[in-house]
């Protein structure tokens, strides 16, 4: 039974059936939906109402993550894995909140780690959809950026900005993030501590990184991930039929494909 069980399992989770992308499809809603729900309550305070939220939005990562933890042919390297540690985080800050009188808003900031677990589910993207194919850099780029800016924000709101302030301290602290990224610098708020300064530094050389990079991506003539079966290139034109490292056919997806 355990066994037909994760079978089950791995076909949705890996796949290439309708019903297994859908599957994916619907992991990839749930994850966008819960970090944009950790940053729209960001800056409230805790309530039973939100940490009852909290509990069951835990349950459900921790289903998804005992799920791919039983199918995974490597558990050692998942472990090693980014959104594997920001997962066990997430799901021990949402679990145990509820139960304990502490302040966990340290804990709470890292819940927006979240996305990270959906950049393995955007690869599903590749197959069905044209215009995520042809501009995966461009999107990856912007996502990545996005990540940076409003981790840092809850990072500078928890650490540096008076909780009390509700709604208008977590939109200074935004603000506080974009002008330094953008090293626009008004002035207007400026840190005044050793580890506020430290963590400019930080968003400044991060964030105008990335920012090139998302420039970059939208300047260049697109690529399409598609790995060359001869030579394992994985970059070529949304239009190429040849690999241009070794002229082996390639068959990129394109409209009107089947």
């Amino acid at each position: 039974m355990a066994t037909g069980f994760k079978a089950i399992l791995t076909e949705l989770y890996t796949g290439s059936r309708v019903g297994s992308r859908r599957f994916r499809f619907g992991l990839i809603a749930f994850d966008a939906f819960t970090i944009l729900l950790f940053i729209a309550i960001a800056p409230w305070p805790a309530t039973p109402e939100l940490e009852a939220l909290g509990f069951v939005l835990g349950l459900l990562i921790l289903a998804d993550f005992s799920a791919r933890w039983w199918i995974a042919e490597n558990r050692r390297a998942m472990l090693r894995k980014i959104y594997t540690i920001a997962d066990i985080i997430v799901i021990v800050s949402l679990l145990v909140a509820p139960f304990i009188h502490a302040n966990l808003a340290f804990l709470r900031i890292l819940r927006g780690l979240r996305i990270l677990h959906s950049y393995q589910l955007l690869a599903d993207l590749r197959d069905s959809s044209v215009f995520f194919s042809r501009h995966e850099s461009a999107l990856i780029a912007a996502v990545n950026l996005f990540v940076f800016v409003f981790f840092t924000t809850s990072v500078v709101f928890a650490l540096f900005v008076d909780k009390s302030a509700g709604l208008d301290g977590y939109v200074d602290a935004l603000y506080f993030t974009v002008t330094t990224l953008t090293t626009t610098g008004y002035g207007d708020i400026t840190p005044t501590t050793t580890g506020g300064k430290l963590l400019a530094v930080l968003i400044m050389v991060v964030g105008v990184a990335l920012f090139v990079q998302l420039a970059r991506a939208i300047i260049q003539p697109p690529k399409v991930t598609q790995e060359c079966e001869s030579c394992g290139l994985l970059k070529h034109d949304y239009d190429a039929s040849h690999c241009k490292h070794c002229g082996a056919v390639i068959r990129i997806k394109t409209e009107g494909a089947a």
